[in-house]
């Protein structure tokens, strides 16, 4: 099989990506949120213009799919009148900003998030690659460790902001009023010692290279904590609810919106503000220990044209059959599009079947080679002997 092409950039609304049912746009929400009447908008916008299914993505935004050229114009023009479209794609490339969803109306994330954008969109913000990213994280324990992103503001022990760069063991101390600041100076540090190469580069890459950062970048010691673990149910801002896949129909999304505003998370979840108690709606997962939870899987074959295999039939099958803890990674091609990072089990599609890779990405060396989905589904044992 060909290797997947390695694109280097993310859709965007200015800048889709064609795929197998069609373009892909993704919409990035200013600070994750959406009020009722952008939501509902979307939702119709979704119906009218693409396949009706509004995907969440792992860096907090909404991809709309199967949109065509005809339907293209109408549904950019909806979404400026929402306010969610930039000025330009390159403007709209360089807004790469997740806000963890759990933000206060006193803890500055929004107002951060947004002068950080406004400050990455003029024309002397350093010139960065398109899948670089910023993570905005000033809760009381950071809950993005595990989300991608190569600049984050966080807090350390003692409540103060930090801003560290990603696989750095150091960060420095910031305030409200310098940390925009300090997050663009150390982008600009990244570019000017040679982050990028080809219009790609990664912050842990670059560090791991070698590269030493300013000596601001050594005051403190970056926060210890463990990987935040989302699950369905109630928290302080509301209520958070999953979906099979990071999918939301349309039709699911209009439903929701007589519940409260919604934050996108990076968890392929939303969090719904301001109520309490789990919805009961057809098509939510509400239970925490939903073993769809522990699945994730890509479009796959024919909704992807890299994709080597259809991947979430696959998926569904095997969910109820993993292991406590376990977490099953179903990619269509050897990008690992849907999760970047490593899984306890990950099956990577090849033209003759798919790989069965172990506590790795889907790139990684296999245990296993050439199982087919009819092979897996009948033979789901063979996940935990593979363990």
């Amino acid at each position: 099989m060909a290797e997947p092409i390695i694109q280097g950039w993310c859709p965007g609304a200015l800048r889709p990506m064609l795929s197998g049912d069609g373009w892909v746009l993704r919409v990035r929400p200013p600070g994750g949120r959406l009020a009722p009447p952008q939501a509902r908008e979307i939702a119709r916008l979704a119906r009218a213009h693409g396949n009706g299914v509004i995907d969440l993505s792992s860096r907090a935004n909404i991809h709309l799919r199967g949109v065509t050229e005809h339907s293209y114009a109408p549904l950019i023009e909806g979404l400026d009148a929402l306010g969610l479209i930039d000025e330009n794609p390159e403007a709209e490339e360089r807004r790469n900003i997740v806000v963890s969803p759990f933000w206060t109306t006193d803890d500055g994330s929004v107002e951060l998030a947004g002068a950080l954008a406004k400050s990455l969109t003029a024309p002397d913000a350093p010139h960065l690659p398109a899948k670089f990213g910023f993570a905005i994280d000033c809760g009381p324990q950071p809950v993005l460790t595990n989300v991608s992103a190569d600049i984050r503001l966080e807090r350390n022990a003692d409540g103060g902001l930090i801003c560290r760069a990603n696989g750095a063991a150091k960060a420095a101390r910031v305030s409200t009023e310098t940390a925009v600041s300090t997050m663009l100076a150390l982008a600009d540090w990244f570019v000017q010692s040679g982050g990028v190469s080809g219009e790609r580069g990664r912050m842990a890459a670059h560090l791991a290279r070698g590269a030493v950062l300013p000596d601001i970048f050594t005051e403190v010691p970056a926060p210890s904590v463990a990987k935040y673990s989302p699950e369905p149910g109630p928290v302080a801002q509301g209520v958070l609810v999953g979906f099979e896949f990071g999918q939301v129909p349309a039709e699911l999304l209009a439903a929701l919106l007589g519940l409260g505003a919604l934050r996108v998370t990076p968890w392929r979840m939303l969090l719904i503000e301001g109520i309490s108690a789990m919805p009961d709606l057809p098509g939510l997962i509400t239970r925490p220990h939903d073993p769809m939870l522990r699945v994730i899987a890509c479009t796959g074959a024919p909704g992807c044209l890299q994709a080597a295999q259809p991947t979430r039939a696959l998926a569904r099958s095997l969910a109820p059959h993993l292991p406590d803890g376990t977490v099953l990674h179903v990619s269509g091609c050897a990008k690992g599009c849907a999760h970047p990072g490593a899984t306890t089990l990950t099956l990577t599609a090849q033209a003759e079947g798919f790989d069965l890779i172990r506590d790795g990405h889907a790139r990684d060396l296999p245990l296993r080679w050439g199982l087919t989905a009819e092979y897996l589904s009948a033979h789901p044992a063979l996940l935990r002997e593979a363990l």
